[in-house]
């Protein structure tokens, strides 16, 4: 399956709230979610009544979405939580927390999932001094994640840097923005998470 290049407000649409694909448009009045809030297509404003495996699929589908993530990759992230000791379902959502665009995204040098994956893709940033381009990579504790020197004098960056020093970082990530680094000072909990994800249904899904 090849990731989807369609309009990204459609996806907020269908699973019915923000996934923040668009960053700061997403929190303005141009938000297409908050225009108009039924699912797109000819029946979205039809009022249907969800069953159990509808409900589950929507749910993995939002939070795919979310993190921007293919299928196989999902289904790769849950057999490896699933082999961890603990919960399924919140070994899952820390360690799509734990990808390098998301960390990048969570450090505030981008406004969406979208962006974040691109600065990466592009080899902006190092992670302990190499330089890396691999957006799915997963970080550890210990690790710390930079602007790339070359990189730092961008009008991009710069612009980057001054928006992530008003930003609040989760707790598990020190983030210097003026520094433009961050360091992973421990791994995330399923509480550091405040997106809406009801992972127990993922969970269902793939138990079937």
């Amino acid at each position: 399956m090849a990731r989807y290049t369609g309009p990204v407000c459609r996806l907020c649409r269908r699973e019915g709230t923000k996934l923040f694909l668009k960053g700061d448009r997403c929190i303005s009045g141009k938000c297409a979610l908050d225009r108009r809030s039924t699912a797109p297509g000819q029946h979205g404003a039809a009022n249907k009544k969800m069953r159990e495996y509808g409900l589950q699929m929507r749910e993995k589908q939002k939070t795919r979405r979310y993190y921007g993530v293919l299928e196989r990759q999902f289904v790769n992230y849950y057999e490896e939580a699933a082999r961890k000791e603990g919960m399924t379902g919140e070994n899952l959502i820390c360690l799509l927390e734990r990808r390098l665009d998301n960390v990048v995204y969570r450090m505030g040098f981008a406004a969406s999932h979208k962006e974040a994956r691109q600065l990466v893709l592009h080899a902006h940033f190092t992670l302990n001094g190499k330089k890396v381009n691999i957006p799915s990579l997963i970080v550890k504790a210990g690790d710390v994640i930079a602007v790339k020197e070359s990189s730092r004098d961008s009008v991009k960056i710069k612009a980057l840097a001054e928006a992530a020093a008003s930003h609040t970082a989760p707790k598990w990530l020190e983030v210097k923005a003026e520094a433009m680094t961050a360091k992973v000072v421990s791994l995330p909990a399923r509480e550091d998470v405040d997106f809406d994800f009801n992972e127990q249904l993922i969970v269902e899904l793939y138990s079937k």
